[in-house]
């Protein structure tokens, strides 16, 4: 019941086209070489068109699967905010599911420079960077205000390139608003054997579940059907 990743596409038409008659100039001794790089570089533009399209894509069905997390940092009482080890946490393996890498780099050449870059299987990725001064607040030590201004970094590129939300632990009106989901457990739980359990994925499939609601059922579902074999 884990969400499907996409099978990697085949290459486009004019991909294929161009890379034959690259193969037919390459055969030619008598090939001009201005040609043959011109041919090359469009190559390597519609390459770059299509892996840029399937980001996009594969970016817009993740959307429903990224989870709002619980905010557990404490600002000294100003404000609360996620903490990056919750967040990456709760993202990696959503990202994993649909090709997606999230790596970090940092420069402390003037301030320190935090940038995110979320790479695709395609080839495409995106970045955004943030440039920030040491977190010398309560009292921090030289290390730790770096440190806390990294971590800083991290959130907030992290944030802006996945669209993520945020919630405090016990905020009544996010659990309120989260769709009750018991009624899945329960049949998932009463489920006899795996037509059963086939027939309740089906279900849940089409009540549109998203997010941490859908995480959580499939979940549920996944152990139902392992204590089944």
């Amino acid at each position: 019941m884990n969400a499907m990743m996409k099978p990697v596409e085949p290459a486009q038409p004019e991909a294929v086209t161009l890379l034959a008659v690259i193969s037919r100039a390459a055969s030619d001794p008598s090939v001009d070489m201005d040609k043959m790089q011109r041919l090359l570089d469009m190559h390597e533009r519609v390459q770059a068109k299509h892996a840029e399209a399937d980001f996009a894509s594969s970016l817009a069905d993740m959307q429903s699967e990224l989870p709002s997390i619980g905010e557990r940092g404490d600002a000294g009482g100003r404000y609360t905010y996620a903490l990056w080890e919750d967040i990456n946490t709760a993202i990696k393996p959503v990202l994993q599911r649909f090709g997606f890498a999230l790596s970090f780099r940092t420069d402390f050449t003037d301030g320190i420079a935090v940038t995110a870059v979320l790479s695709h299987r395609s080839g495409h990725s995106e970045r955004t960077t943030i440039k920030l001064p040491a977190d010398a607040s309560g009292n921090k030590n030289a290390v730790q205000a770096v440190a806390s201004s990294v971590s800083y970094g991290k959130r907030y590129t992290a944030g802006a390139l996945l669209n993520l939300t945020s919630h405090g632990e016990d905020d009544d009106a996010y659990a309120a608003a989260a769709p009750d989901t018991s009624e899945w457990g329960d049949a998932i739980a009463n489920a006899a054997d795996k037509t059963e359990l086939v027939r309740i994925a089906a279900g849940i499939k089409a009540s549109g579940l998203t997010g941490a609601a859908l995480k959580n059922v499939r979940a549920l579902w996944a152990k139902r059907a392992k204590d089944l074999k």
